[in-house]
């Protein structure tokens, strides 16, 4: 047996989309930095315990607060999207909540009180914990944060690769194969590799913000002379190296994990790299740098600028002389599938698409934009490090333009690159799961966008609210900036004692 889609409900699917996407978005902008940060902030404060530098100290207290207002904001813009599920999603959500649900549960009930309740006694401990305890307990945070990622994650995976799960004709729903369907789902190849890429990124996105930080203050404290030239030397060159070098290691991780899940990808979803490369008619292994057009009359509607001859092959197989097949070589296959789903069971009607591919243009773009803006934070490394090498204190003012620009640089290839994977999985909100590529599997389980929406949700609820939460998003966004920006300002020598704050009124500030 298979899912029979459910008929296509009009009216606020495209409004539904934008509120969903809109939130999603800024939420992932906050989520990197949460990942990366929660692990950087722990080593540094590692590396105090174990070495007891000041430095270190002072970077764990400047960099913990710009992590608790991003924790902060992350967890105010990420409660709507679950409310989102049930209220403009509920067909989606009642056709997946037997499997969707299980993840998410895990996340609510384990991994945000794990991390809620040690950030709390993180941020109060200082002072009143041992030096070990109050350690363990912003590893706890990590812990707690990696894992909350994990399920989000592996979530979000099951809706690229739906496995461990049949449709159940009696309740028209999804639902576990068995007892241990569950450990199928989070073992999941799809979601580790998305883990593996998530993770590594992340770290990428945090080490760009303490590298970047630590150049800029270490430029504008060794120009100021005197005792900023100490400042410079002591305090923000080791903090922007730690920075550094973290972003080369995170770097070279995430071409490595992004290479296996474009891999994964050409298996698993074929539509979607077809899409991503531009490809219309036949198939090709030349990776192009630009394409604009689309493929209403084939090949000839596209144009190409700048191919690399086999790099598409290289990315997608590890083969200079492969090839990927293009859209409509992916249309025909992903027909021919549904096609003999039909013929199993003639009762279940015809199901048939203009295209199974994803909106070409955004797919292509946003995947070359998530590779193009990582680069910043690469040539922000090899410089800073070339700058700062043999126990040098740079004064280039270039360096510190270029430290300041390169921040928002990761946060918007993170964004990309979530968009890339969420544009290229349409037109279907469930992809089905089909093993050994495009063969036919019994008991499919599969959902298009459109039958996902609620029918209950009148068009103007979802945009009144769609354009309440685009607004109330925009403010938070702006108060996220302006303390981003006053905490960075204010620098890192707020003078405190070592085991605790100064003085009992500082214990609720936030300088905590």
């Amino acid at each position: 047996m298979t899912v029979v889609p459910m008929e296509a409900i009009s009216g606020g699917l495209d409004l539904a989309r934008w509120q969903f996407g809109i939130t999603t978005v800024y939420h992932f902008i906050l989520v990197p930095l949460t990942i990366g940060m929660s692990l950087l902030v722990a080593i540094m404060q590692t590396m105090w315990h174990k070495t007891g530098k000041e430095y270190w100290l002072k970077a764990t207290r400047f960099f913990g607060k710009l992590f608790l207002i991003n924790f902060a904001l992350g967890v105010a813009t990420g409660i709507v999207q679950e409310f989102q599920f049930g209220m403009n999603w509920s067909e989606y959500s009642r056709f997946v909540g037997d499997i969707f649900g299980a993840p998410l549960a895990f996340e609510a009930l384990l991994s945000f009180f794990i991390e809620s309740t040690f950030l709390g006694l993180w941020i109060f401990g200082w002072g009143k914990l041992s030096k070990k305890a109050h350690l363990a307990m912003i590893w706890m945070v990590a812990i707690g944060v990696n894992t909350s990622m994990l399920w989000i994650i592996g979530a979000n995976s099951w809706m690229q690769t739906p496995v461990g799960a049949v449709f159940d004709p009696a309740s028209g729903r999804a639902q576990m194969e068995g007892a241990m369907s569950f450990f199928e789902v989070i073992g999941n190849p799809t979601m580790w590799l998305a883990v593996f890429h998530t993770v590594t990124s992340s770290w990428m996105v945090a080490a760009t913000l303490i590298a970047g930080i630590g150049v800029w203050w270490m430029v504008r404290a060794n120009n100021a002379g005197g005792a900023g030239e100490v400042e410079a030397r002591e305090i923000w060159r080791p903090i922007a190296r730690f920075g550094m070098w973290v972003l080369v290691v995170a770097g070279v991780l995430t071409v490595v994990s992004g290479h296996l899940q474009g891999q994964h990808i050409t298996y698993a979803q074929p539509a979607k790299m077809a899409a991503a490369e531009a490809i219309c008619e036949g198939e090709s292994g030349d990776f192009s740098l630009m394409a604009f057009g689309d493929c209403s009359q084939g090949n000839e509607s596209m144009t190409h600028i700048i191919q690399i001859p086999g790099a598409l092959g290289f990315v997608a197989r590890n083969n200079f002389s492969a090839t990927i097949p293009g859209v409509a070589v992916t249309d025909q296959q992903m027909a021919e599938h549904f096609a003999s789903i039909q013929a199993k069971d003639p009762a279940i009607p015809a199901f048939e698409a203009d295209t199974y591919a994803p909106p070409i243009m955004i797919t292509f773009w946003s995947f070359r934009l998530m590779m193009a803006l990582g680069g910043f934070s690469a040539l922000l490394a090899l410089w800073g490090l070339y700058a700062t090498r043999s126990g040098k204190v740079s004064s280039s003012k270039a360096l510190a333009k270029f430290a300041l620009l390169s921040l928002p640089m990761p946060f918007l290839a993170a964004s990309f690159g979530w968009i890339f994977t969420e544009i290229g999985r349409q037109p279907f909100i469930v992809y089905p799961n089909l093993k050994d590529g495009l063969s036919v599997q019994q008991q499919a389980v599969y959902m298009l966008t459109e039958n996902g929406v609620s029918a209950a949700v009148p068009a103007w609820q979802v945009g009144v609210t769609m354009i309440v939460f685009t607004l109330l998003y925009l403010g938070l966004g702006v108060v996220w900036f302006l303390l981003m920006k006053r905490y960075t300002q204010e620098g890192i020598n707020t003078p405190v004692a070592d085991d605790g704050p100064a003085n009992d009124s500082q214990e609720l500030s936030f300088a905590y």
